[in-house]
């Protein structure tokens, strides 16, 4: 088979995987296959399986390919800049989707798509960040960012990190949420000492902390509201108000 007789049994190849896309959408496809029409985004003419196959063995799962930095990704063989940019790429198209289905939602009724966005956004990230996601007077998501990054503690965050961009918003609400690289989704006591903290000053200028969200892994986020600590925390500020 010359040069062109094999470009033109990959092209068929690549259409029929884009056409069983169309037909079927995700389901239809392998995470493997995913890979390669990914990878084919960067280097079209060039037959991909190798490479998907290589980076599936490397990171584990999808996920964790897609989550990988460009410099980790660039470690596989015949996997090049332009590859890892399309990878890259399609995280971040991935990531600002799911934070923008939520603007305008309502927190409560929308929970598990903010679980969604947060497990997506924040379970590989290999250090500490801390993100707000501010809501109005009815709980609507208005927006999120990422506010601290590193080591979170109460000696670190300071409230006025956090009480600044909500004025700035009109934010009436809050909810907080920051990752466990370890996977041990169970709040440290300095967890529970910052936001007892960020509880009581948050209150100082009538601004609710909703709930902090602990998010290791895929599982379903710790959250301080369903284990009764944000209670336990309006209690005592109710007592230093006084």
């Amino acid at each position: 088979m010359d040069k062109e007789e094999w470009q033109d049994k990959g092209a068929g190849h690549r259409q029929r995987l884009r056409d069983r896309f169309l037909e079927r959408g995700m389901d239809g496809l392998s995470d493997a296959e995913i890979l390669e029409l990914l990878l084919t985004m960067g280097t079209p003419r060039k037959d991909c399986k190798t490479e998907a196959r290589a980076l599936l063995a490397s990171f584990g799962t999808l996920a964790g390919v897609l989550e990988a930095a460009p410099s980790q990704l660039q470690q596989i063989p015949g996997v090049g800049p332009k590859n890892s940019y399309a990878i890259h790429f399609i995280q971040g198209v991935a990531r600002r989707y799911l934070k923008q289905r939520l603007t305008a939602k309502q927190y409560v009724r929308s929970s598990a798509e903010v679980s969604d966005y947060l497990i997506h956004a924040m379970r590989d990230l290999k250090r500490e960040v801390l993100m707000v996601i501010y809501l109005d007077a009815s709980h609507a998501i208005i927006d999120s960012e990422i506010i601290a990054e590193g080591t979170l503690a109460s000696n670190t965050v300071y409230p006025r990190e956090l009480i600044k961009p909500a004025l700035a918003r009109h934010a009436a609400a809050l909810v907080i949420a920051h990752n466990h690289p370890s996977g041990n989704q169970t709040p440290s006591a300095e967890d529970r000492r910052l936001t007892r903290n960020l509880y009581l000053a948050l209150s100082l200028v009538n601004i609710r902390l909703l709930d902090h969200l602990i998010i290791a892994g895929s599982s379903p986020p710790y959250s301080f509201a369903d284990h009764g600590l944000i209670n336990q925390f309006a209690g005592e500020c109710v007592e230093l108000l006084r």
